[in-house]
C-alpha cells in the first residue's frame, strides 16, 4: 500500500536537531535535494504499489535518497542505515522533518528499493536533472546577453 504524506519539508535552517543546532545550507546533503526532482517521480513510484493491500510504503524521497547515500558513501546496506541514523544531514536528505535517533527504516528495505527504482527510472531522473540544469544555464546566459546589450546602449 502506498500513501503519500503531505508534509512540507522545512528549510534546512528549521530542521529540528536535539541539541538546538542548525543545518548548514552549504552542506552537500542540503544542496543536493534541490537538484533532484522528487515530486516529478513520486507518482510514477507510487504506481508500483497497491492502493489497498500491504503496509504503507516508504516515500520516494526516502527510497531514492537512501540508495543515493549508499552509492555516494560506498557502504553496505546495514552501514548505510547506520550512517543515516547517526547523521542529521543524511536524515534531512531522505526527507525527515527532524533528527531521530532510531533508524527510519530497516536495511532489508534497500533490496526492495533497488527492485523498484531500476536503471530505467534512474536514467529518467538523470535526464530530467540535466535538462533542468541546462535550461537554468541557458536562462542565465540569455540574461547576461540582454544585460550587456543594455549596457552598450
Amino acid at each position: 500500500m502506498y500513501r503519500k504524506e503531505e508534509q512540507p519539508l522545512p528549510p534546512p535552517e528549521k530542521f529540528e536537531l536535539p541539541f538546538e543546532g542548525k543545518l548548514s545550507p552549504n552542506n552537500r546533503w542540503v544542496i543536493m535535494p534541490e537538484l533532484i526532482p522528487w515530486d516529478d517521480f513520486e507518482e510514477e513510484y507510487a504506481k508500483l504499489f497497491s492502493a489497498e493491500k500491504g503496509a504503507p510504503a516508504k516515500l520516494f524521497r526516502m527510497a531514492l535518497g537512501t540508495l543515493i547515500i549508499k552509492e555516494k558513501l560506498g557502504t553496505s546496506d546495514r552501514e548505510t542505515i547506520e550512517e543515516i541514523r547517526e547523521n542529521p544531514y543524511l536524515q534531512y536528505f531522505i526527507g525527515l522533518n527532524c533528527y531521530q535517533q532510531e533508524p527510519p527504516l530497516e536495511s532489508s528495505m534497500l533490496v526492495h528499493f533497488r527492485k523498484r527504482i531500476d536503471g530505467e527510472l534512474i536514467n529518467k531522473i538523470n535526464k530530467k536533472i540535466v535538462k533542468r540544469e541546462i535550461d537554468k544555464s541557458d536562462k542565465e546566459v540569455k540574461k547576461r546577453i540582454v544585460s550587456k546589450k543594455k549596457e552598450k546602449k
